[in-house]
């Protein structure tokens, strides 16, 4: 009898000792679980960075300048055919005395694609994915372009010109930028060459 009473308490804390590591080994592995967790890409809430780049393009209002515009029933409104091409290079430019508007400080606009001021004529740029826009632009070309306000995104070229260099995606963080630029990459190609810029010499410092 005593001989059983002890082979039956032996294998009490058999049984003890190895339910104790089974839940020693539950618990490692539920909190190794808990601590490493997969890196999950943030598109600012959407499924893809493309789409995240679509919302910023409409968001910031980049259409308004760089979609042509056509005359809608209740005036003009942007001619999505030929969205984000930039200013119709074969729309001709109005008599315009851009020294004389430099001089009463004016600035004005041809449908939001073109704009006169003390700096000149400048054209809102093609961002569509044809050669003749960003189709053959690097990534960081894009994001030099907005971060340095660098023409082209492009060393020894001149700086951005107004309105663009006005604009708030120059203060865009690289992500967002990126994402701008993976979804100008999947936009419909538009064939447009812009204007070349017509810039005045800068104002002579005051006496």
């Amino acid at each position: 009898m005593k001989r059983i009473s002890t082979t039956a308490i032996i294998l009490l804390a058999v049984a003890l000792i190895s339910t104790q590591c089974t839940d020693e080994k539950k618990e490692d592995t539920t909190s190794a679980t808990s601590e490493v967790k997969p890196t999950v890409a943030q598109f600012g809430g959407f499924d893809s960075q493309v789409k995240w780049g679509e919302r910023l393009v409409t968001i910031c209002g980049c259409n308004d300048c760089h979609t042509p515009k056509k005359m809608g029933p209740n005036g003009p409104e942007n001619d999505m055919s030929k969205m984000l091409s930039g200013h119709p290079g074969q729309m001709p430019t109005p008599a315009f005395d851009s020294k004389e508007a430099a001089k009463k400080g004016l600035i004005v606009t041809q449908t939001f694609t073109s704009w006169t001021g003390p700096w000149g004529t400048t054209y809102a740029a093609n961002l569509t994915s044809d050669s003749t826009g960003i189709g053959n632009w690097k990534e960081e070309q894009f994001l030099k372009a907005l971060h340095e306000k660098k023409w082209m995104g492009l060393d020894n070229t001149r700086p951005l010109m107004p309105p663009m260099s006005m604009m708030p995606a120059t203060e865009m963080n690289d992500d967002e930028l990126k994402a701008i630029f993976a979804y100008l990459k999947t936009t419909p190609p538009v064939k447009n060459v812009i204007p070349e810029a017509a810039l005045l010499p800068p104002p002579a410092p005051a006496k």
